[in-house]
């Protein structure tokens, strides 16, 4: 496997969540002409997303990515290696609850992808790991449409009423600027005022 295409092809093939085209779209549009030097990503999975992510970055930038899923991290390894020469991108093992209170570096860019049930918990890392005008984006956000939705079955409610809690963090929040796009399965984009 040696080129993006390749590897969303396979991710696709098997099931593995991956960034959809059309929420990487957004995220473009809206980093525009922005130079971004440093982005940290909550979720690897097998490294597109950290990839696409690559091809924005001012020269000398850095990705942090965090992964805990051993096969995942492998797979991201391997891809990596393959896609991206100049080695920006660095791969995190293990569960971000426990890695993010161990970051200092500050942010242009933050991608929340992980586990739903803790988007709270990375939202406060995030806010403390952002520049002053970074960006978070969020995926999944709207989560199949269940947050939005009055929908309440056992296997999903923790993910759906953290998600719902995530948003209204965002849109409460006097200090933060967000916005909930109907894009892919959702995207919030959440600015410092």
């Amino acid at each position: 496997m040696n080129s993006l295409e390749e590897i969303k092809i396979s991710a696709l093939a098997r099931h593995i969540p991956i960034i959809m085209d059309d929420t990487l779209t957004k995220i473009i549009e809206t980093i525009g002409d922005k130079k971004i030097d440093s982005i940290l990503e909550i979720g690897t999975a097998v490294g597109y997303s950290a990839l696409q992510f690559s091809k924005f970055l001012q020269e000398n930038g850095k990705i942090d990515t965090i992964e805990r899923d051993e096969n995942m991290i492998v797979e991201a390894k391997e891809n990596i290696k393959l896609v991206e020469k100049n080695r920006t991108i660095n791969i995190f093992e293990g569960d971000a609850v426990e890695i993010l209170p161990t970051f200092n570096d500050k942010y242009d860019m933050i991608f929340i992808d992980a586990a739903k049930g803790k988007y709270p918990f990375f939202l406060e890392q995030a806010l403390r790991l952002l520049q002053k005008d970074g960006i978070i984006f969020a995926d999944n956000i709207l989560y199949k449409g269940y947050v939005m939705s009055d929908y309440n079955k056992h296997k999903q409610r923790t993910a759906v009423t953290h998600l719902r809690e995530y948003i209204k963090l965002v849109t409460e929040d006097p200090k933060l600027e967000t916005e909930i796009l109907e894009v892919g399965d959702g995207l919030a984009i959440t600015k410092l005022k």
